[in-house]
């Protein structure tokens, strides 16, 4: 590299020398007005006046001065991107962006690095995620998870602050992912970047999202929804597959590519062979291709880095735990605990309240007796077992053990979070002290449990749950609503949102489910609501006569 410029040392002779050579120029003109016109005039014209400025620049005594770099007196920076980016194969071409690399760095198959350090004091940098010090790339395997770019040249320009760096050479495919442009950083030397691949889309099958849905029951199929995208694939048929931890095939669906870059969703269920947490690999390839990452070169794609992922499910693990507080005995849990008998991941837990608290007063019994004497000689008569007037007489149902729910609805977070939802059934609101209210409304908004309130004489509005904090979590308003006089037993139907919910209906269409509900027995008792609040969805809703 020379940067050479010519000095005139005799300047001062620099305004009789240009008006002498003028003088000559007119004079020569003049001189051969007569000669003969040919090609020897112009010739003859030509050498003279050559001769004229040849001796002029003498007079000037031009030199001519130049510099060049002193062979080691500067530093030079070759940087190397590592990214998993540049495993991408171009179209058309036969190596990948990485091979290229390796190979452009290679002292064995390029020289050019050796003519660098002819003249300069050579740096080796690769970088990912940051920037490290190498001796001769031998540490690139392009494993990186971003490409940096912007961090490795501001580090270069601190590390090197102060110092003679002549220039960085970047070897990189331009694709950074911590900024849009070279940034314009203090003290930062030329930077002469080197990309690396082609222009234009590659011809790839990448994934761009992937969903699983599940339900907490152990028997019900996972459902997984896997976006992939296309490029360079159309009229293609793209196989997605969902494989185990084994590489077991699961489910496989089939899609044809219709235009360039095309957008695929592929749905799969699968129904775990275990209870917990499985792992599954969702992989998408095109029709008669290998998408084997290990043998990348047998595919036609420009990564396959991005065909698959792996997904986790967790099945939970049962059984889930129904607490059911009834304020007297009904149908209601005798048909629900009937139902869930034989269901070995369902476990419903009754507190019946047989006999409601009596006021409190004195027996008329012997001097420090507290039951009443009617019942003396019956029994364990000790103070700890005798069931007093003034407390609710409560069986407990399916109990895990003889101490669970044995002093009644649960009081600290320890007993009620053991459950997994809570069903309240023709219970008035004084049945809960405040406490046991207010935990009971973290239970659903803190511990995300399940709550159900059926209806009944003493539920609702006519439990008076207004403006307490069990009625504040329902999803409808207990204000008094509009009095108003049924006309005799009403007949329940499913909205077009009920009739959409699996667990509200129990036929497989419509017409067979509106059948059903049509000859099913009409409901004699109605507790009535304001309306429903925002957000809540109405499921189903009752008419009478009218």
């Amino acid at each position: 590299m020379f940067f050479a410029s010519v000095i005139l040392s005799g300047h001062d002779w620099f305004v009789p020398v240009a008006a002498g050579l003028a003088l000559a120029v007119v004079l020569l003109a003049w001189s051969y007005r007569a000669a003969p016109s040919g090609w020897a005039r112009w010739v003859c014209l030509g050498l003279k006046l050559l001769g004229i400025v040849a001796l002029a620049a003498c007079l000037l005594e031009p030199m001519w001065t130049g510099q060049h770099v002193r062979p080691g007196a500067n530093l030079f920076a070759i940087v190397a991107d590592n990214s998993q980016g540049l495993q991408i194969k171009d179209r058309g071409a036969t190596e990948t962006r990485a091979t290229q690399l390796r190979k452009l760095v290679d002292p064995l198959a390029n020289g050019w690095q050796a003519k660098l350090e002819e003249n300069f004091e050579l740096r080796r940098y690769f970088f990912d995620t940051r920037l490290q010090s190498t001796k001769d790339f031998g540490e690139l395997n392009f494993d990186g998870r971003a490409s940096a770019i912007g961090l490795a040249l501001r580090s270069l320009a601190e590390r090197y602050h102060g110092r003679p760096l002549a220039g960085i050479l970047l070897l990189t495919d331009g694709n950074a992912t911590d900024m849009r442009a070279i940034p314009d950083i203090p003290g930062l030397p030329p930077v002469y970047p080197v990309v690396l691949g082609k222009e234009g889309p590659v011809r790839d099958i990448a994934l761009q999202q992937v969903h699983a849905t599940r339900t907490d029951f152990e028997d019900a199929p996972v459902s997984v929804q896997a976006d992939f995208s296309a490029t360079g694939f159309r009229g293609d048929t793209i196989v997605a597959q969902l494989l185990d931890t084994s590489g077991k095939k699961v489910a496989e669906q089939s899609l044809k590519s219709r235009k360039d870059s095309d957008s695929l969703a592929f749905r799969f269920q699968a129904r775990p062979e275990k209870p917990g947490v499985s792992f599954y690999r969702v992989t998408a390839k095109a029709s008669g291709e290998n998408a084997n990452p290990a043998q990348p070169g047998d595919s036609s794609e420009a990564t396959l880095a991005n065909n698959s992922t792996v997904i986790a499910v967790d099945r939970g693990h049962g059984p889930y735990r129904i607490l059911y507080v009834s304020g007297r005995p009904n149908w209601e849990f005798k048909f629900l605990n009937r139902a869930l008998e034989d269901d070995d991941q369902l476990q419903l837990v009754g507190l019946i309240r047989v006999a409601k608290r009596e006021p409190k007063f004195n027996f008329l019994g012997r001097a420090g007796e507290t039951s009443n004497p009617l019942f003396r000689g019956f029994g364990n008569q000790a103070a700890d077992e005798v069931e007093r007037y003034v407390h609710p007489v409560l069986v407990r149902i399916n109990a895990r053990d003889a101490f669970e729910l044995r002093g009644g609805f649960p009081r600290t977070p320890e007993e009620l979070y053991s459950y997994h939802a809570v069903i309240i059934d023709d219970l008035e609101a004084e049945f809960f002290t405040p406490d046991q209210a207010q935990l009971l409304q973290k239970f659903v908004s803190e511990r995300g449990g399940g709550f159900l309130m059926l209806g009944g004489a003493e539920t609702f509005q006519q439990g008076k749950y207004q403006r307490t904090p069990i009625g504040d979590m329902l999803p409808v308003y207990l204000e008094r609503a509009e009095e108003t006089k049924s006309a005799g037993p009403v007949k329940m139907t499913l909205t077009s949102e009920g009739l959409l919910q699996s667990w509200a209906r129990l036929r497989d269409n419509e017409a067979a489910e509106k059948a059903r509900l049509k000859e099913m027995a009409p409901f004699l008792v109605l507790n009535r609501i304001r309306e429903v609040k925002p957000g809540a969805s109405t499921i189903a809703t009752v008419s009478d006569a009218s």
